[in-house]
């Protein structure tokens, strides 16, 4: 199998690297030349367009910010048109079965078969291999490529969750849900403190309770102990995740009054803090906005 690979950003660069690891023939493209440095020296081939790498694969795998780039390096670029016959489109971007319904119908005119598999976990789960995977699309297509996903995911996560589109779908609800955890936590564990909780009591007794949610016992650690609020995934690409949830809500006709608030909260975090800032900075605009400091040992 040769695998083709499109965007070697904070998700896709480790992602690469696990697939040159287990040996497999890889041929690699970003916009900027000096991502794929390190996968050239460790054996990949450089591809110097979108469409010589998808002319080289038999899998072409697309790791990209968003719908628009998506449609660039498929239609602009020309790697749908470049796609062997019988070669297979895996695209494991966040993005919308609408976004990807012109490059698919591209694709299946020339024989070839496409599948959207986004993932779930962030940068540590990329370079870990330990991605949750949601697929969506053909199950023989699924099965065809199980053994590049279980390379960079875990195996025990990786699910085929509809036809084409729902694991796009599943995806963007993933993250709907987790906003909406961080944004709820960070109103909780910041009013709690200011009316003279403390930190390590508030949290224990709520990983102890109903409210508990993984959020809370597992995500929010490192803010608590450290002060980090993730800068692997900007939030610039986190308004865009909601704003895209948003859409297919719209456009599904279903009222989602929540996650529209959690999305304006998050797009004032970055008007705040820069789009370059980490994806758990609103829990900082809930400490600046209430002066206080959600630090604390773990346990403690």
């Amino acid at each position: 199998m040769n695998v083709g690979f499109i965007g070697l950003g904070h998700m896709g660069g480790p992602m690469a690297l696990n697939i040159l690891r287990a040996g497999i023939p890889l041929v690699v493209h970003d916009r900027d030349g000096h991502a794929a440095e390190r996968h050239v020296a460790l054996g990949a081939t450089w591809a110097a367009t979108p469409a010589e790498a998808a002319a080289r694969a038999d899998v072409l795998i697309t790791m990209l910010p968003g719908p628009r780039q998506v449609a660039d390096v498929l239609l602009g670029a020309g790697a749908a048109d470049a796609l062997p016959a019988g070669a297979v489109w895996l695209d494991m971007s966040t993005s919308t079965p609408a976004a990807a319904h012109a490059p698919g119908e591209r694709i299946a005119a020339r024989g070839a078969h496409r599948m959207d598999a986004p993932v779930s976990g962030m940068a540590r789960g990329a370079a870990d291999g330990t991605l949750q995977i949601f697929a969506g699309g053909d199950a023989a297509v699924f099965e065809r490529c199980l053994p590049l996903l279980r390379i960079l995911g875990d195996p025990e996560r990786i699910f085929l969750v509809g036809g084409h589109g729902a694991g796009y779908t599943v995806k963007l609800m993933v993250n709907l849900l987790w906003f909406a955890h961080l944004v709820a936590a960070a109103e909780v564990l910041t009013l709690g403190v200011k009316v003279g909780v403390d930190l390590g009591v508030l949290r224990r007794s709520l990983v102890a309770s109903p409210a508990n949610s993984n959020v809370v016992e597992h995500d929010l650690v490192g803010i608590i102990e450290r002060g980090d609020y993730d800068e692997s995934f900007a939030m610039a690409l986190a308004c865009k995740d909601l704003g895209l949830a948003v859409d297919v809500s719209r456009e599904a006709g279903v009222p989602v009054e929540l996650s529209a608030l959690v999305e304006q909260i998050y797009r004032r975090a970055k008007t705040t803090y820069g789009d370059l800032a980490g994806e758990m900075i609103p829990v900082r605009l809930y400490e600046d906005l209430a002066g206080v400091n959600l630090r604390a040992a773990v346990g403690g």
